[in-house]
């Protein structure tokens, strides 16, 4: 039953080529939002704080500051309204799930950036 759920998930999910990301790195996606009958491109921008999932099932969390509110939101890889993720930044964190970021504030939230 595994075997056919995974073959059903290649063959007929659509996939996405989106840029290589992980936990750690500062990242903004594009996706449409429609109101009524118009349609408009948004943009979030924020740390990912953790990648989950594999497959057709796969989502990622990011966190950004909004004035002194942090905010989080939950995407989905395989999401129809994504456009497109940009790498801004790429971060240099220990652990694949990176939830003590939230309790940080001020310098201590920052995280160090990996040059290439």
């Amino acid at each position: 039953m595994e075997s056919l759920i995974k073959f059903v998930e290649n063959e007929f999910v659509p996939k996405k080529d989106f840029p290589e990301f992980s936990a750690g790195d500062t990242i903004t996606v594009y996706y449409e939002i429609k109101e009524g009958e118009k349609t408009r491109t948004q943009f979030f921008k924020g740390v990912v704080i953790q990648r989950r999932g594999s497959g057709a099932t796969e989502t990622f969390t990011i966190r950004k500051m909004s004035g002194t509110v942090g905010v989080e939101r939950i995407f989905p890889i395989n999401l129809p309204a994504l456009q497109k993720v940009e790498v801004n930044k790429r971060g240099k964190v220990r652990r694949a799930r990176i939830f003590y970021f939230r309790e940080l504030t001020g310098k201590k939230a920052r995280i160090k950036e990996i040059r290439k």
